[in-house]
């Protein structure tokens, strides 16, 4: 059996948890930051992470693009800033759709319509989004749950994002958007 012998700084994909960063080795496992998971304990012996870029220093030249780039350590260190230290991702929506308004019209003509600063929806969308990261966390942490449960209830909070996909249209930047199912696979 194959086990993972990555450096710390490697650039790694997990089939279910997508791309992280080596962060720590031991003689059994391979601590691993992802991005949208947060860290993860991997089993050496666990034959399904690839390797994108290896380390800086094995063996590769500073040159040839194998080192950690600024925003991928900027993306680590705000995700761990972000969860020991309450330290709020800063989220900027579309350029297009500041000072927009969303209007919703019913569907009988004697009602009113109401409009809806965008940039007001749009915090709305963040703050559920930020309560289900904090969900997953909780759930993840949860020493009661089995594993089998945690799984369960993580596709479930997976599924519940690909619902949100619809309002991707409003992020200014692509990495900060909802990903569901497809985008996790």
């Amino acid at each position: 059996m194959e086990t993972i012998d990555y450096a710390i700084g490697a650039k790694v994909e997990h089939p279910q948890f997508g791309v992280g960063i080596v962060t720590k080795k031991s003689m059994t496992t391979t601590k691993i930051f992802f991005l949208h998971k947060g860290d993860k304990e991997i089993a050496n012996s666990f034959a399904g992470l690839k390797l994108i870029e290896p380390s800086h220093g094995e063996g590769q030249s500073e040159g040839n693009g194998s080192h950690i780039s600024l925003a991928d350590l900027e993306k680590v260190f705000s995700g761990v800033l972000r969860r020991y230290a309450d330290f709020p991702e800063i989220v900027e929506m579309g350029d297009k759709w500041k000072k927009g308004m969303m209007i919703l019209k019913p569907g009988s003509e004697q009602l009113k319509t109401k409009e809806i600063p965008i940039d007001h929806f749009f915090k709305k969308i963040i703050l559920v989004r930020d309560r289900l990261r904090v969900l997953e966390q909780r759930i993840n942490s949860n020493e009661k749950l089995a594993e089998e449960e945690k799984v369960n209830l993580q596709q479930y909070i997976t599924r519940i994002y690909g619902s949100l996909t619809t309002f991707n249209v409003l992020f200014k930047h692509k990495s900060q958007q909802f990903v569901g199912e497809k985008g996790s696979e």
